[in-house]
């Protein structure tokens, strides 16, 4: 299964990256023009699923583009086929191809492909986390002052703004540095493999969280909803870290509870 995944994500991740800053349909998705579909990603997805449905062609599958297609199977697979179109369509060489695997609703499989670093991130429970078969590892960083996080902004953060320019300001006061990259798929992965230290985001969906959720897992990390307390991939929100930080990031969050 993970030979398998790693053929459709790195099939699709060339396929992107052979088109990016070639002529495409754009489109905006659910009424928000900040929220963007490329025929790209469409048949990335089509390509993903269909590789996979030639070895198990009763598998369920929940994509970001096509939705749910279910058979009542124990495994499910969760396929992001651009994570980060936004960033693809503006050619700026931030995205990937991201594919966790569910058993009876127990991540299993994470896999992520940057076409652009010709960098592949995969884990399978229990096994340890790979950056191109070499293991990985959170990084050490002690205190908040010291480390470098990342967020994301939600499509609809004018009409939802989830406080996030508040936390945003809040990290930038009690952190060494804040990055916004538009890949939440790619944020867990680095910080799975140390180059950040925590990552929080208000808003997501399964599809940017299942592979990285498993890979940062599978390197030491720690996943939690924004309070701290155990969480899904099925929530919208997420904090993630090395661990050790974890609860110095929360104490940042709870700044703004119950405000406005």
């Amino acid at each position: 299964m993970l030979d398998l995944a790693i053929e459709a994500a790195t099939e699709a991740g060339r396929m992107i990256k052979m088109h990016s800053g070639r002529a495409m349909k754009v489109e905006s998705k659910s009424g928000q023009e900040t929220n963007l579909v490329t025929d790209l990603d469409r048949k990335a997805e089509e390509l993903i699923i269909r590789t996979i449905k030639k070895r198990y062609h009763n598998h369920d599958f929940l994509a970001e583009e096509s939705g749910s297609h279910e058979t009542k199977s124990d495994y499910r697979w969760v396929i992001d086929p651009i994570d980060g179109t936004t960033n693809f369509t503006h050619g700026l060489p931030i995205y990937c191809v991201s594919i966790g695997l569910e058993h009876r609703g127990e991540l299993i499989l994470g896999v992520v492909y940057d076409p652009n670093r010709d960098e592949l991130f995969t884990a399978e429970k229990g096994k340890g986390a790979f950056l191109n078969k070499r293991p990985i590892r959170v990084s050490g960083t002690r205190t908040l002052i010291e480390a470098l996080v990342v967020t994301g902004f939600p499509y609809d953060v004018r009409s939802n703004p989830g406080h996030v320019v508040q936390h945003f300001n809040n990290f930038l006061m009690a952190a060494q540095a804040v990055r916004r990259l538009g890949s939440a798929a790619l944020d867990l992965c680095y910080v799975a493999a140390g180059r950040f230290d925590g990552y929080w985001e208000v808003t997501l969906n399964p599809w940017d969280m299942a592979a990285g959720v498993l890979i940062l897992e599978e390197a030491g990390g720690k996943f939690t909803d924004l309070e701290g307390f155990p969480s899904t991939i099925h929530r919208k929100s997420l904090l993630t870290s090395n661990g050790i930080i974890h609860e110095q990031m929360v104490e940042v969050l709870k700044r703004v509870k119950g405000e406005g």
